[in-house]
């Protein structure tokens, strides 16, 4: 399946980057804009985000072919891949199973590991949430925030909050199937080989999604990965410290190139 994507033309090679679980591809749009100054960028929306296709499931397998599939159409033969969280699992599916695709790898704080106890909060948050009785976005704020006391990660999930076409409300994302599909986003496939191509992981500091037991996956799966560690930041490294994440990113394609 094609996915929607904004592209960044530049004059370099293509740079394909992927959005973590509830984000869309505008969350990179200041990494985008600046890396295509080097690489013809494409930032897609994962389907069930965004402006993609909703689709009733949503395996890493599938979201690595919709990837491959939107390469395809583009005529893209391969590319150095970004992805930050969900996306950085799909990247590196995609890398597994179709090496020849990815010119390199950088993954933003996720592991090749299963996470059965990371955002159920905030996904049970989402689904009580009851849309019908909302009057405006502070209002949802007002109920998230009894759960979810993060502001940064509250205005992060309420980007996605939308007028409908009746008036009411309606989320970006297909919760639904977010919903359902959500043991299989927190889980890892068994890995079917290993990407020998350049990888980098990037690490927020605060963040513990990458961790030391995660190091023998990753060097099974990645023997060519590399950790770099950006420090006083958590999970969304890439908007905390987003000059962080961009040097990081750049030094590493200089070097995969």
């Amino acid at each position: 399946m094609q996915v929607f994507y904004k592209h960044h033309p530049g004059p370099g090679p293509t740079l394909i980057i992927l959005h973590g679980l509830y984000g869309n591809q505008s969350n990179w749009a200041p990494q985008a804009r600046q890396l295509a100054q080097d690489f013809n960028v494409y930032a897609l929306d994962a389907r069930n985000h965004g402006q993609s296709p909703w689709r009733d499931s949503m395996s890493f397998a599938e979201m690595a072919a919709d990837v491959a599939d939107t390469m395809a159409a583009l005529g893209l033969k391969d590319a150095h891949l970004i992805g930050h969280s969900m996306g950085g699992k799909t990247a590196m599916w995609l890398a597994l199973t179709r090496p020849t695709l990815v010119r390199s790898l950088s993954v933003v704080d996720i592991a090749p590991a299963a996470y059965p106890d990371a955002g159920t909060g905030i996904i049970s948050a989402l689904g009580a949430l009851d849309l019908a009785q909302l009057t405006s976005r502070a209002d949802a704020d007002a109920v998230l925030a009894r759960t979810i006391p993060q502001k940064f990660v509250r205005d992060f999930l309420l980007t996605n909050l939308q007028r409908s076409e009746e008036g009411g409300w309606r989320w970006r994302f297909n919760l639904p199937v977010l919903t359902s599909c959500f043991r299989e986003l927190t889980s890892w496939p068994a890995a079917p080989g290993s990407y020998t191509g350049l990888t980098l992981f990037i690490k927020g500091e605060l963040s513990d999604y990458i961790l030391p037991q995660h190091s023998a996956a990753m060097q099974a799966q990645f023997p060519n990965g590399q950790l770099k560690t950006i420090n006083g930041t958590g999970h969304w490294v890439h908007s905390e410290k987003p000059e962080a994440v961009l040097q990081l990113i750049r030094s590493f394609l200089q070097t995969a190139e």
